[in-house]
């Protein structure tokens, strides 16, 4: 984003992602170990959704608040491996897609210089680990794609 803020894609499962919505996407929380990413998180910055298994975009959030610490559990997480998320942000959502018009990653995956870093036919290790920020031409992209698609189930 040009106003200073950072657009951040957020790797999630869909179980995560439907915790979140269960919360109208005014929570979010990062894992334990990235809590000094977590920290580079500010007001007015957005974090677009990756979803794994079905490597697809959800949606993207606002952040309204900085960081705080909060053990509460609210996401699944990965069975047999816990995790509290407790570095938490509240937001607002953007844009928020229904499960049948998720964006399908593969259909960015040649046009986000962040999938640039690894050979095409391994995109999807761009997505690998919880949080990364993106260029402000993928923030672009994002948005713009994640709005088209909101847009066209609006008019179906």
């Amino acid at each position: 984003m040009a106003d200073g803020h950072k657009t951040w894609v957020m790797t999630g499962s869909p179980d995560n992602f439907a915790a979140t919505r269960e919360r109208e996407f005014k929570l979010i929380g990062m894992k334990e170990r990235r809590r000094k990413q977590a920290e580079s998180i500010h007001p007015g910055d957005e974090i677009v959704f990756y979803l794994t298994v079905v490597q697809a975009f959800g949606g993207i959030v606002r952040v309204t608040s900085e960081m705080f610490e909060d053990r509460t559990k609210v996401w699944p997480g990965k069975p047999g491996n816990p995790d509290e998320y407790p570095w938490r942000f509240e937001t607002e959502p953007v844009v928020v897609l229904p499960e049948d018009e998720w964006v399908p990653a593969v259909e960015l995956a040649g046009a986000l210089e962040h999938v640039g870093k690894w050979p095409i036919e391994h995109w999807h290790l761009a997505f690998q680990g919880q949080l990364r920020t993106v260029s402000d031409a993928d923030a672009e992209l994002l948005g713009r794609v994640i709005r088209a698609a909101a847009g066209a189930g609006a008019a179906a």
